[in-house]
């Protein structure tokens, strides 16, 4: 492990990017179809969820902050872009009172299940990198 991060190639980020993309394109049409529909409930969870991954996040970087990895960078965008667009999206969706069947609700629950996803495909990538996989 060396304490510089100058290499920062997206590897696993990409993955996770792909991955979270099609999974909110399969949320926003089982939600334009009326198959899933998001409960006020569901949107505390997440909210709960990518608040508490940010200050987990804010104690783990003051706690490793000499230590880096291959891809580091971009891991850490992509996680922390997942989190505050599930914190975003779950107070819009929260504050805002949006038709379940709408094109508009389809896609801002397509983008909440794509950034929360984010969140937790890039905390993936995050782990392997710390434990110094190779990609």
């Amino acid at each position: 492990m060396s304490t510089s991060c100058r290499s920062c190639r997206p590897g696993c980020t990409v993955i996770a990017l792909v991955v979270s993309f099609i999974l909110g394109i399969i949320a926003a049409f089982l939600s334009i179809t009326g198959a899933v529909a998001l409960t006020p409930a569901f949107l505390w969870v997440l909210l709960g969820i990518a608040v508490v991954y940010l200050a987990v996040a804010l104690v783990s970087a003051s706690l490793l902050r000499n230590r880096c990895c291959e891809g580091l960078c971009s891991i850490v965008t992509a996680l922390l872009s997942g989190i505050l667009g599930t914190v975003l999206l779950s107070v819009v969706l929260l504050g805002v009172v949006v038709a379940a069947s709408s094109i508009i609700g389809a896609v801002l629950t397509g983008a909440l299940i794509f950034f929360f996803f984010l969140t937790v495909t890039s905390t993936a990538c995050l782990v392997r990198c710390f434990f110094n996989c190779n990609y």
